[in-house]
């Protein structure tokens, strides 16, 4: 989607949103300032998600995944 048309339909939620969908918008765009992202990272995600849609990386269903983050080898 060209960024022209995605600025304007961002302007048209922003004028017809109420204040919860507002505040999310809000928050979405605070967090994003105020997170410096380098181009060092960006390039790690890039390449990263390339390999995963060559089928070049392994990827995991969430309950095998918490396993592996928390270290539990037992169910749940």
């Amino acid at each position: 989607m060209l960024t022209a048309i995605i600025k304007e339909e961002l302007h048209k939620h922003i004028e017809n949103g109420d204040d919860k969908l507002l505040k999310m918008i809000y928050a979405v765009v605070r967090e994003y300032n105020d997170i410096p992202i380098s181009e060092k990272a960006v390039s790690e995600f890039e390449k990263r998600t390339e390999k995963r849609k060559n089928g070049n990386s392994k990827t995991y269903e969430w309950h095998a995944a918490k396993k592996i983050i928390t270290g539990k080898k037992g169910s749940n």
